[in-house]
């Protein structure tokens, strides 16, 4: 008895596509962002956004 086994469907090639070089994200500190204050104002198109440090020591951001 002879068996025959399903043809090998042909190889799918997918096309590489090479994504642009990731810049690095920028980090400063907060200490280099706030100063010796507690409060900075960041102008964001055309808005003003106040960045605050809490009594927990956490940031916040508020528009």
């Amino acid at each position: 008895m002879t068996t025959t086994l399903p043809a090998t469907p042909p190889a799918i090639h997918a096309a590489v596509v090479t994504a642009p070089a990731a810049v690095p994200t920028k980090r400063i500190t907060s200490a280099s962002l706030m100063g010796d204050g507690r409060e900075v104002e960041i102008e964001h198109s055309g808005r003003v956004y106040r960045l605050r440090i809490t009594q927990l020591n956490k940031l916040i951001l508020t528009a």
